[in-house]
């Protein structure tokens, strides 16, 4: 299975190819393995006016029609679940069977999409809480925001795509997406299967783009919401030129886990060896800090290290691969030299270390210094950093001394302690017993710090795309 030619690209629910100046490269083979139109400043400037006058109509959407879009979605999705796939495992070098994974996460985001389109409701509020109100009763309920505008990343390009679009057609907000330019072709997908159904005119644009063609995703007035998956340069400078419009940003981390003395030893090697590499360790919250007791540690160590040597590495249409390419050869070659910084400052290299072209092994370090940039930075790749603790508070602030703040895992079956976990860390999301890579697509999900600001997770994402609109009524001579 192939990828298709050319791809269009979609304004207002129709698709455009004026040019193929987008080439889409095999991560793997490095070869030339498509092409997508490129969206310039004027076809953005138009998707963005048919966006705005799709808002009345997307709106008046009945619920049971925004569901059947949805719906619509996720039979698609399935029926075109090997294709979607390997388009996954071709743009992003991932590996066939994470990629699979995220197919299914798709249709879950879309499903959970479609359950809550028929759920918004509101609240009668009593308001004769006093004499001055009696008479006077109130009511409240969600509207939709209006034309939405999201930017999306290249690890998962389906599913954190899947977490804008869905819930913005749950809602009946139109939208315009620029997909991360590494990885357009699940979006485009997305948008050839929304061009199926009868959403109202503008309804969406999907447009690949430069990043200076981006601009007009964050300045623009006639966009209600800003929402952006990326990293956290970008996505605090987006934020300080999005003007008066609301703005979430899904961002960075360096999760951390901790594996306390009583942990199941066996069990937390296999999740943890999960968690730090799975898809060469490009996701936000993949673990990159191994916080382990003193008393189990050398144990811990070898099966650790046992384990992560027998990954296999290499062409990621391969069933038996575990390891595949970074999404490019810079940012390989940016990690690499992270792990030779921190072995000259004194860290000790446990295993792999190697690279060649976007292949990077999965790498294990201990003794490595708090300040090196393998600690302090997101590395967003297969490196991972032990250090042992003796005191399980201790642990905690270890896990908290990072600028970043988005999930964390502990290992303990002491429920005093995870409960001391999920006050003390300041994290989004605290998971006992798993590593923090563990996401499920309908829990709130973000981070703080520099991890982000606000959630994700369809519910979650409703409430930033929609309004609260009251209406109070009175009766007279009560």
């Amino acid at each position: 299975m192939s990828l298709d030619a050319s791809y269009p690209f979609y304004v207002g629910n129709l698709p455009e190819s004026p040019n193929q100046d987008l080439e889409v490269i095999d991560k793997f083979t490095g070869e030339v393995a498509t092409r997508v139109a490129l969206a310039d400043d004027a076809t953005i400037d138009r998707a963005i006016g048919l966006a705005a006058e799709a808002a009345d109509s997307m709106a008046a959407l009945a619920a049971y029609e925004r569901k059947a879009v949805l719906d619509h979605c996720v039979e698609r999705f399935r029926e075109r679940f090997e294709e979607l796939a390997m388009a996954l495992c071709i743009e992003a070098g991932k590996p066939i069977k994470d990629a699979r994974g995220e197919v299914t996460r798709l249709i879950d985001t879309f499903q959970i999409a479609s359950e809550e389109s028929v759920r918004m409701g509101g609240e009668v509020i009593p308001l004769d809480i006093s004499a001055r109100a009696r008479g006077y009763q109130g009511m409240w309920k969600r509207v939709p925001i209006g034309p939405c505008s999201f930017i999306s990343p290249f690890n998962f390009p389906l599913n954190l795509a899947a977490h804008k679009v869905a819930p913005a057609l749950a809602v009946g907000c139109p939208f315009v997406l620029k997909p991360a330019s590494l990885t357009p072709i699940g979006a485009l997908v997305i948008g050839e299967i929304l061009a199926e159904t009868d959403l109202p005119k503008g309804a969406f644009s999907i447009l690949p783009c430069t990043r200076a063609g981006a601009a007009r995703f964050t300045e623009d007035e006639r966009l209600k919401l800003l929402s952006f998956t990326g990293s956290p340069g970008v996505g605090w400078d987006l934020k300080a030129k999005a003007g008066k419009k609301p703005v979430v940003l899904e961002l960075g981390g360096n999760a951390a886990v901790i594996v306390d003395e009583d942990a199941d030893l066996e069990d937390a090697v296999d999740r943890i060896v999960f968690g730090a590499f799975y898809q060469s360790g490009q996701s936000c919250i993949g673990v990159q800090r191994i916080i382990v007791h003193e008393k189990i540690y050398d144990a811990f160590r070898k099966a650790l290290v046992e384990k992560t040597k027998r990954l296999e590495s290499g062409d990621p249409k391969l069933e038996s691969t575990f390891i595949g390419p970074m999404i490019s050869e810079k940012e390989a070659t940016r990690l690499h030299g992270w792990v030779d910084a921190a072995v000259e400052s004194g860290a000790t290299l446990l295993c792999g270390g190697s690279r060649e072209g976007a292949m990077l092994e999965a790498t294990l370090l201990e003794n490595v210094s708090r300040d090196a940039d393998v600690v302090t930075q997101e590395a967003f790749g297969p490196v991972a950093v032990l250090s042992e603790f003796a005191d399980f508070d201790a642990a905690l602030d270890e896990v908290n001394d990072s600028v970043f703040g988005l999930q964390a895992g502990i290992f303990t079956r002491d429920l005093y302690k995870a409960h001391a976990a999920w006050d003390r860390l300041e994290v989004g999301g605290v998971v006992i017993g798993d590593v923090p890579s563990w996401r499920v697509d309908h829990m709130p999900y973000g981070g703080v710090k520099d991890s982000g600001l606000g959630r994700e997770g369809i519910k979650f994402a409703i409430e930033d795309m929609t309004e609260v609109r009251l209406m109070v009524i009175r009766t007279p001579n009560v």
